[in-house]
């Protein structure tokens, strides 16, 4: 049994900047959860809730990104701490794989995953799903969407009733839109359990640059390295510094199939593996079009 939300754990509502208080449901579930995410380190996003639900821990890569150094290490410290355990898919892939899987649309990774997720569901008799969104930010994170929507799809194939929910990864978590509000999941830390997310976050080594920069409000320094491309992140990222970090919010998951959001604008990752191209650093880039949508189209024929 999973307990509940421990005394220094508050429920939380919308931020002031979202408009009036609503008084939704918002407690943690007392429910058996999974947390999927692309890279290790995501579930810092979500320590509070990390703490309080103890998800089985699915990774989809090891964070190795083009460092080459995996991360899995130190995301099983994170989450052995907060009582979590791991799952059975757990950084199998290194991230230069699913690149290589993504731009030859070779989906079998993707789909073999899903089922892997899916059949995990059903024997840990799991509740509720909470993974990365979709943010046109990354490609591997937003397959990583698609992998889980397609995983909590095939699970209710028999008539499960598991639900779907996402986090930001960019920016505050307490992101939310309206219509939303009421369905999420929200806490909002106390000072203990705020200092011990803010304590996993620093000593976190592979994110250290990223997560100090966000901490103490000094993100401009990470923009910088994408170059004329930081305007497009930047009013995303403006508001940080550690106080944005106190509230998290899941949001259930309207769309499970393909999403329309990027059909009219060139998602981030383009534009920014673009100028890699252009750099010699990247051989090619992962476009929405050509390689997110066919991923998603293959794994909407799973059912």
């Amino acid at each position: 049994m999973l307990h509940r939300n421990p005394t220094n754990h508050a429920i939380a509502h919308p931020s002031e900047r979202q408009g009036k208080i609503s008084h939704g449901r918002s407690a943690v579930p007392d429910a058996r959860a999974a947390l999927v995410v692309a890279h290790p380190g995501h579930e810092l996003c979500v320590h509070g809730w990390l703490e309080a639900a103890r998800p089985i821990t699915f990774l989809i890569t090891d964070g190795s990104g083009r460092s080459g150094k995996s991360r899995v290490a130190s995301t099983t410290k994170i989450i052995t701490a907060a009582g979590a355990s791991s799952g059975s898919v757990y950084g199998r892939f290194r991230d230069s794989t699913i690149y290589k899987a993504l731009v030859e649309r070779e989906f079998t990774p993707f789909v073999r995953s899903a089922e892997e997720l899916a059949e995990a569901f059903v024997r840990e008799r799991i509740d509720y799903v909470a993974g990365d969104a979709v943010e046109g930010v990354n490609p591997v994170h937003d397959a990583c969407r698609l992998i889980i929507n397609a995983a909590v799809q095939l699970a209710n194939r028999g008539g499960g009733r598991i639900k779907n929910f996402d986090f930001a990864l960019i920016g505050r978590q307490d992101t939310c839109p309206p219509e939303l509000h009421d369905e999420a999941i929200w806490l909002r830390l106390g000072d203990e359990a705020f200092g011990r997310k803010l304590t996993a976050m620093r000593a976190y080594p592979e994110l250290a640059d990223e997560v100090n920069a966000g901490l103490d409000g000094e993100q401009a320094k990470i923009l910088e390295t994408y170059g004329d491309l930081f305007k497009d992140l930047e009013p995303v990222l403006e508001r940080l510094g550690a106080e944005a970090f106190r509230v998290e919010c899941l949001r259930p998951v309207r769309r499970t199939g393909n999403s329309p959001d990027f059909l009219d604008d060139v998602p981030f990752y383009e534009r920014y593996a673009e100028k890699l191209v252009e750099q010699g650093r990247y051989n090619s880039v992962i476009r929405y079009r050509d390689h997110l949508r066919p991923l998603g189209d293959e794994l909407q024929r799973m059912f």
